[in-house]
């Protein structure tokens, strides 16, 4: 009885210890979000202004950026000007993305600064001075009965960004068009009106502006670029599952070592996630010398279609390179005809991705431990 008892108490003890052993996993990955509220693009490039080609208002209501609205104004150099109401909280590094960068951050006391979205379309209306003091109007009144028929799409916007920080991911979920029937509209600089310009074929049998807008935008970034010590993170052997943050990470062991299959990032929107169709090795269990490569996917919203691509990892000793390249482009799933020819003609929308690559140079240092400088480029063609 006493023996009994006593290799009951030992198994208890040894299952117990076994339960605790944990493995420190490299993770080289990571999502930023930039929350927003509302998003609305007005192009002018048909009819453009001296300066600006377009406006893009922005509506935020959140803990990161406060509660206002901002205008960008997409200049025809390429670069943009950011205009915002005071209390705002914003970082200028995050325009790096936006086209050539920023060339001007300004806060405006606006005069007007509305948009909302309703059964009848889009309400918008903005007034305030550019970097030349010169009054800009943004006016939209949207009167429409008939029901809008709005779908989902990842936004060609990193097509522009020439030294970008990070890859964009701007997926627009009940993306629309505002309908030139029943509609006004001013949009004005120093008091010249322009005209604007218009979607080149009819949507859902209506005659569309190329006014687009989205309630419910998802601005992400991918593997924003970094320079220091690679995180990681502390699993229990065999767990399936880790949460840190905003973040999930499934994993699958083999022989002992973690594999990462997929990179959740949970947001208010809908949860992003990075899969690895190869699971990706943890690259502190690598061999001396290794070359591995693999495939990857990203995807939200299923409405928001998918981006696929390849990754590499060379290690060579105490040093580890990892390229992450989009070459499979983004594969919408358009559920009208009008989206499919739009995507078939405009072929920069499933093409953009395949321009950018990541590369991460990892090394162990003197201290032990590793660190990594990555960044992005594009590969133009």
């Amino acid at each position: 009885m006493r023996k009994t008892f006593i290799l009951l108490i030992m198994a208890i003890f040894l299952n117990n210890g076994m339960a605790q052993e944990t493995k420190n996993i490299v993770m080289p990955f990571s999502i930023s979000v930039d929350p927003m509220q509302r998003l609305l693009l007005v192009n002018l490039e048909k009819d453009p202004d001296t300066l600006y080609i377009g406006f893009e208002p922005q509506v935020f209501d959140d803990a990161v950026h406060g509660k206002g609205h901002l205008v960008i104004g997409w200049r025809a150099d390429g670069r943009v000007d950011v205009f915002h109401e005071r209390g705002l909280k914003l970082d200028p590094a995050n325009y790096d993305i936006a086209g050539k960068g920023l060339a001007h951050m300004e806060e405006r006391e606006m005069r007007a600064a509305f948009f909302d979205i309703n059964g009848a379309g889009v309400q918008a209306h903005y007034v305030f001075d550019d970097i030349h003091n010169r009054e800009v109007v943004i006016r939209i009144s949207e009167s429409n009965s008939r029901k809008r028929k709005p779908f989902g799409l990842l936004a060609p916007m990193g097509d522009a960004a020439e030294n970008p920080s990070a890859m964009p991911l701007v997926l627009l979920h009940d993306f629309y068009f505002v309908r030139k029937k029943h509609t006004e509209i001013e949009v004005s600089v120093d008091g010249r009106r322009h005209r604007m310009d218009n979607l080149p074929m009819p949507m859902d049998w209506a005659r569309m502006t190329f006014i687009r807008y989205s309630p419910q935008p998802l601005i992400a970034k991918l593997n924003p670029a970094v320079e220091g010590e690679l995180p990681s993170l502390t699993a229990e052997t065999g767990a399936e599952r880790i949460i840190s943050g905003d973040h999930e990470y499934m994993l699958e062991w083999r022989n002992g070592t973690p594999y990462i299959k997929c990179i959740v990032r949970n947001n208010e929107i809908y949860p992003l996630e990075l899969r690895f169709t190869d699971p990706f090795p943890d690259i502190a269990s690598l061999a001396g010398k290794t070359s591995i490569k693999g495939g990857f996917e990203i995807e939200g919203h299923h409405s928001t279609g998918l981006i696929s691509g390849h990754y590499t990892i060379e290690k060579d000793n105490d040093r580890v390179t990892v390229t992450m390249i989009p070459s499979g482009g983004w594969r919408p799933r358009p559920d009208k005809f009008s989206l499919r020819f739009m995507y078939t003609v405009a072929g920069v929308f499933k093409k953009w991705p395949t321009t950018y690559e990541w590369t991460a140079d990892i090394r162990e240092k003197d201290d032990g431990l590793l660190h990594m400088k990555s960044g992005w480029k594009r590969n133009r063609k």
